[in-house]
């Protein structure tokens, strides 16, 4: 098969407003490239009328390929399907919403053919609600100090890589995929330039504050098993802890004739640290739990069809 020069993947679940603007600019945007394009959609199990009108610009447009999944998987999933099926020597990643502006695909490209492999948006200026803003700053925060593997700040998935980036992130099997972390794991020569993050162009977003803690989550513990050692140092801490209370406690008993805490006290005790084993075990769960998903193998995502690509 013939590889294109570029190559846009773009996940669309529900996005039937927004379809008709986004190929208006980014086709704009890949007419100024030198060098032929095509772009993937992948519709990630859209309820609304998004595919029959993907199937209509690719009638129109031939450079336009479309990847049909069998239900709605999630974003990564998607995103994955398109990297797995892009041949372009640049493969661009970007939502389909419009808070990407398709405009900045431009300095992306500028960057590459300067020689870089990797090329993201540092996002600025975002359109969210404060507390979603607020969210995004704990989750990188947290990622960066949790995780061997520095991601900068405020870089999403939007972002310009090389074919050999694509093909090394097609070598990482996993199952909860954090894209933006593995393309940081991969390493090679990479860059970032800032993108004014835009408004969704039409309806309400996609990502609610449930999906970004699971985000952060698979960021966290695909990365990292350093919760696990704060759980080993939480409970030798509280365990000392506990041990020199009840030599306290035995001293005032004993020697004083005085209660050392009231029963209040021991109440508010048992409980703290019955929520410290809580969290211990949710954690040595995570883990379990993705184990369990990588030892099951199933396809991370599964393609009802394919339009536009040839065999």
């Amino acid at each position: 098969m013939m590889g294109a020069d570029y190559s846009v993947v773009i996940p669309i679940f529900n996005e039937e407003e927004t379809l008709g603007e986004l190929w208006k600019r980014l086709h704009n945007v890949l007419g100024q490239l030198e060098g032929s394009s095509e772009v993937i959609f992948i519709n990630d199990g859209s309820k609304d009328s998004s595919l029959e009108i993907l199937i209509e610009l690719h009638q129109k447009y031939p450079e336009i390929k479309i990847i049909n999944l069998s239900r709605n998987f999630g974003h990564q999933c998607a995103l994955s399907a398109g990297i797995d099926q892009a041949n372009g020597n640049a493969v661009v990643l970007m939502d389909g919403d419009l808070q990407d502006s398709p405009e900045a695909i431009l300095n992306f490209v500028e960057k590459w053919q300067e020689g870089y492999d990797v090329v993201y948006a540092i996002r600025q200026k975002r359109k969210e609600k404060w507390l979603k803003r607020w969210a995004f700053k704990v989750f990188y925060w947290s990622q960066n100090r949790l995780s061997g593997i520095p991601v900068a700040l405020d870089a999403g998935i939007f972002s310009l890589m090389d074919l050999k980036v694509i093909l090394a992130l097609r070598s990482m099997p996993e199952r909860n995929k954090y894209i933006s972390g593995l393309r940081a794991f991969a390493g090679f020569k990479q860059t970032g330039i800032v993108v004014e993050r835009g408004p969704r162009y039409k309806g309400e977003p996609r990502v609610t504050l449930l999906k970004l803690i699971k985000l952060a989550f698979d960021g966290i513990f695909s990365f990292s098993t350093i919760p696990l050692r704060i759980s080993i140092f939480l409970g030798l801490t509280f365990a000392s802890a506990s041990f020199i209370i009840g030599l306290v406690g035995l001293y005032y008993k004993f020697v004083l004739r005085q209660e050392l805490l009231s029963w209040d006290h021991g109440l508010t005790t048992t409980f703290f640290l019955g929520g410290i084993q809580l969290v211990s075990l949710g954690i040595i769960g995570e883990y379990i739990g993705r184990i369990y998903d990588e030892v099951k193998q199933r396809p991370y995502y599964i393609i009802r069809e394919k339009i536009g690509f040839e065999e």
